[in-house]
């Protein structure tokens, strides 16, 4: 597996967080990266009040929070289906775990993911059996540690053989790669699949449908391409995306992330 990505996409106006954050991102131990993108850490010391956006990608996470002034608690973030807003203040530290799109499965195997979306729940709503993994993982000062404690933790509750996973994981890893795959009816014929059957193994082993994510992964595109510098050509990238026309691209954009394309690249 290739190291942890380097890009920011998904994130609304990145180059703002990272003037306030310092954010990393570490490999998993080797038997489980097939089902992770990557644990991401960050730490943060803000002498005023910051809000962060991000567009959600169409993955699960654990993460493990300690803002100043609470105690300390670890969550199951499902897919999140809107803009995810953050506010970080004073002092703080959190540490998370990406799955890649149908990797949490192997490790809540009798859990529709489904019934993750759209919500976050309590680390022990999720493993009960997991008393002490907070402290674990966002106590030590030293990150490498850190890392280690996350690879511990998930190394404790899974993962699960899971063949159904395998699948979902391999078909929404090609959504993303193949700019080409457009419509449902289409991918799920070149796989051999029914609709119905690829919308089911999507619902119960990712969380969302194969339309969602193709959708999703436009708006990050089109996001990635209004914080670059110059400037972008929304017809021919909503055509290179695969919209019907510019105005569709525009309302999706709109819908996501709150302003429209145009607006939102001359904030930069």
């Amino acid at each position: 597996m290739a190291a942890p990505r380097r890009d920011t996409r998904g994130i609304v106006d990145a180059a703002e967080l990272l003037a306030r954050v310092r954010f990393r991102r570490h490999e998993p131990a080797e038997p489980l990266r097939p089902y992770l993108e990557h644990y991401w850490l960050i730490d943060w010391d803000l002498p005023e009040p910051y809000a962060s956006h991000v567009v959600p990608h169409p993955s699960v996470n654990v993460v493990f929070q300690r803002f100043e002034g609470r105690e300390p608690f670890g969550e199951v973030s499902g897919i999140g289906l809107d803009l995810f807003t953050q506010k970080l203040e004073g002092r703080g530290r959190v540490c998370g775990i990406k799955f890649r799109p149908g990797g949490f499965h192997p490790f809540a195997p009798g859990r529709s993911l489904t019934s993750l979306t759209g919500r976050r729940l309590a680390l022990d709503a999720v493993f009960p059996s997991t008393e002490g993994a907070t402290e674990a993982v966002l106590g030590p000062e030293d990150e490498r540690a850190r890392v280690a404690a996350l690879d511990a933790f998930l190394l404790g509750v899974g993962p699960h053989p899971d063949p159904q996973a395998d699948l979902a994981m391999a078909l929404a890893d090609r959504i993303r790669r193949d700019r080409s795959i457009r419509r449902v009816a289409d991918f799920a014929r070149t796989e051999g699949l029914s609709v119905r059957a690829l919308q089911r193994l999507f619902s119960s082993h990712v969380g969302v449908g194969p339309k969602w994510i193709i959708l999703r992964h436009r708006i990050h595109e089109a996001l990635e391409h209004a914080e670059a510098a110059g400037k972008v050509d929304w017809a021919t990238l909503a055509a290179d995306l695969g919209y019907a026309d510019q105005a569709h691209l525009v309302r999706d954009f709109t819908a996501t992330v709150g302003v429209p394309p145009t607006a939102y690249a001359r904030r930069g």
